[in-house]
C-alpha cells in the first residue's frame, strides 16, 4: 500500500486542471467521503504495527499534497476567471439606489416655488468677516442683538467666523449689484448652541431679497401668500409685529395648521397656528452701507430655517436626524 501512495503523490504532484470541473472531481477522488484519503484511513486499522508509523506518514504526506494542490488550483482558477472575464471598473453588485437627503428635496422644492415668481439664486462663502455678517447689516459690535446670533469664531482682529445667517450673501450681491434685485440664499449656517432634538449648531437657512422702486409691505405679504400656499397647500397666514436689526418693520410670519389630529395639536401647542419665517422691509441703514439709493428704492427680506420647515412637512421630531446619515431614515425618501 505504500507503493499505491507513492505513486498517487506523484499523480497529485504533477496533476494540472483546465476547468472547475476537473476540480471538483479531483477534489471528489481524494477528499470525498468515499474518496482515497477515507480509503487509506479505514485501511489503517489492517496495517501491522510495526508499518503503521511509516504508513501514517505517507498518508499525511498525500493529504497535505492534495489540500495544498487544491489551494493552488484555486488561485489559479480565479486569477484566470477575473483576467478573462470581469471588469474591474464595473460597480459592485447588487448596486443601492441613493437618494436625495430630506433638506436638498424641501431645498429644491423651495427654490423652485420662488423662481417661478422671478427669484434667482445666488451664494456666498460660509466663512465670512465682520462686515458681511454683521456690522453691514445695522448690527455693529456693541449691539445687543449679536448675542442672538453667537457664533464661531476662526480668527480675530480682523474678526473672521462661520457666517450665522445667509443674510451675508445679500449684502454680497448688493455691493455689487444695483437694482432691481430679487435673490434667494439658501445655504449651511452655524451657531453656537446646545444640541437637542429641536436645535442644532449646525442648520440650512434659505433667505430672500427684493429691492426696487416702490416695494412695499403689501407685496411682501402676497410673496409670502403664494409661498405658503404652494408648499403646504393651506393660504391662511398671519403676519405678528417682531424685532429684527436688519429690516424695519418686522413681522413673524405663521400659518394656519389647523387642529386635525393630535399632531396638529402638539405641533402647534394647541393653538392651531405655527412660525414658520421672519420677514420685513430691509431698514435704509443697511441700503445705505452697500451704496444703494435709501430714497429711491425700497425693499423686503424674508428668511427660514430649512430644517424646520422639512421637520413640518414629513413630520419628523428630532433635527438631529438630518445630521447622523442614518440610512433607515434617509432610505424612506428613495421614492420622493
Amino acid at each position: 500500500m505504500i507503493e499505491k501512495i507513492e505513486e498517487l503523490l506523484t499523480e497529485v504532484n504533477g496533476f494540472n486542471a483546465t476547468s472547475k470541473e476537473e476540480i471538483e472531481n479531483f477534489r471528489i477522488k481524494y477528499n470525498g467521503k468515499k474518496g482515497v484519503l477515507n480509503d487509506f484511513f479505514e485501511k489503517f486499522k489492517e496495517v501491522p504495527n510495526d508499518q503503521k508509523k511509516e504508513f501514517g506518514q505517507k498518508i499525511n504526506s498525500l493529504k497535505q499534497a492534495v489540500a495544498g494542490k487544491l489551494e493552488d488550483l484555486k488561485d489559479a482558477s480565479q486569477s484566470a476567471i477575473i483576467t478573462e472575464k470581469e471588469d474591474l471598473t464595473r460597480p459592485a453588485f447588487p448596486l443601492d439606489l441613493g437618494s436625495r437627503h430630506p433638506i436638498n428635496l424641501v431645498k429644491n422644492r423651495i427654490i423652485e416655488i420662488f423662481k417661478s415668481i422671478g427669484f434667482a439664486v445666488a451664494d456666498g462663502p460660509e466663512i465670512e468677516d465682520d462686515w458681511h455678517n454683521f456690522t453691514a447689516l445695522n448690527l455693529p459690535e456693541y449691539h445687543p442683538a449679536r448675542d442672538m446670533q453667537d457664533t464661531f469664531f476662526i480668527e480675530q482682529n480682523p474678526d473672521i467666523l462661520l457666517r450665522t445667517h445667509t443674510s451675508s450673501v445679500q449684502i454680497r450681491y448688493m455691493e455689487e449689484n444695483q437694482p432691481p434685485i430679487r435673490i434667494l440664499s439658501p445655504g449651511r449656517v452655524f451657531r453656537n448652541e446646545a444640541i437637542s432634538s429641536r436645535s442644532h449648531c449646525i442648520f440650512h437657512q434659505i433667505e430672500g431679497l427684493y429691492i426696487d422702486e416702490n416695494v412695499s409691505f403689501a407685496d411682501l405679504k402676497q410673496t409670502i401668500q403664494f409661498f405658503t400656499t404652494e408648499l403646504f397647500g393651506k393660504s391662511k397666514i398671519r403676519m405678528r409685529p417682531s424685532y429684527f436689526p436688519f429690516t424695519e418693520p418686522s413681522a413673524e410670519i405663521d400659518v394656519y395648521w389647523g387642529l386635525n389630529s393630535e399632531t396638529d395639536y402638539r405641533i402647534t401647542k394647541g393653538t392651531g397656528w405655527l412660525e414658520i419665517m421672519g420677514c420685513g422691509m430691509v431698514d435704509p441703514a443697511v441700503l445705505k452701507n452697500v451704496n444703494i439709493d435709501s430714497e429711491k428704492y425700497s425693499g423686503y427680506a424674508f428668511g427660514m430655517g430649512i430644517e424646520r420647515i422639512t421637520m413640518l412637512l414629513y413630520q419628523m421630531s428630532d433635527i438631529r436626524m438630518f445630521f447622523e446619515n442614518d440610512i433607515r431614515t434617509l432610505e424612506q425618501f428613495k421614492t420622493l
